[in-house]
């Protein structure tokens, strides 16, 4: 039973850094999001450290710093972009809302889900430090696997900051956006798809399971959910445009060479 834990010390230490959300309730699923993962990385490598996972390696510390890398990039690159973009700040609010409108209680629930979550997804590397079997060809597989994936997504950010900072009036579609309009909503998928991998050759029991794999399901619902409510926002704003329809209806939305081209009803 230990192990759940110390995925209890991880899901309060989320709980900590999730509490940017009650500043703004976005922040629950991006900033925190992202400084979740960091901070429970951080944790396992220094539980690591301290001898109570006594068989973590080489393996298991790429693990942990493809935690740190991928928290602190997307988190960082979320607050540089509200901080210095005023028309995402505008963006921002008009897909969130009012804030004041949102009931105490509704922020509660959404706190105490995403950390949850955010545990969930990250427990595949704990139930490998906890179970044993460090440096297996499952967990070389996924760290290459992530890896790709937040290479993959960093390169997509910043090819889109680009091309938006030059064409302000027509979304990305040159270089990683030819072959998919989400690609970094593919290397998210690519990240946790690496993490889940990893951890396929160690699981124990039906809990272990149950959790990853759920937890794998939900990311991968998200990003799409994502991916169509961006192309929502985007119809509503070039869907009159003749050079956006025809890169929409050619380009994969969120999958490379899955001919899947909308996520929305077409007019």
């Amino acid at each position: 039973m230990w192990i759940w834990t110390h995925l209890g010390i991880f899901f309060v230490l989320s709980l900590l850094v999730c509490l940017c959300g009650f500043k703004k309730y976005v922040y629950f699923m991006s900033i925190g999001y992202g400084f979740s993962v960091a901070i429970i990385g951080a944790a396992m490598a220094v539980m690591s450290l301290m001898g109570i996972y006594p068989e973590a390696g080489l393996a298991h510390y790429l693990q942990f710093a493809l935690f740190l890398i991928y928290g602190f990039r997307l988190s960082g690159f979320l607050l540089i972009r509200e901080l210095k973009n005023a028309a995402y700040r505008k963006t921002l609010a008009e897909a969130t809302g009012d804030e004041s409108k949102m009931p105490f209680f509704v922020k509660v629930v959404m706190w105490l889900t995403m950390g949850v979550l955010y545990t969930a997804q990250t427990s595949g590397v704990a139930f490998r430090l906890f179970n044993g079997g460090e440096g297996t060809i499952c967990q070389w597989i996924g760290i290459a696997i992530s890896a790709f994936g937040i290479i993959l997504e960093a390169i997509a950010d910043q090819q889109k900051s680009a091309q938006k900072a030059k064409r302000p009036d027509m979304v990305a579609t040159e270089q990683l956006y030819k072959i998919v309009r989400c690609p970094n909503y593919f290397g998210e998928i690519l990240f946790w798809t690496g993490v889940t991998v990893s951890s396929l050759d160690i699981l124990k029991g039906a809990g272990q399971w149950i959790t990853v794999i759920i937890a794998y399901i939900l990311i991968v619902f998200i990003m799409f959910n994502g991916a169509q409510r961006l192309e929502k926002r985007q119809m509503k704003r070039y869907g009159n445009n003749a050079e956006y329809k025809a890169y929409a209806d050619k380009t994969p939305i969120i999958i490379p060479l899955l001919p899947i081209y909308h996520l929305n009803k077409q007019a």
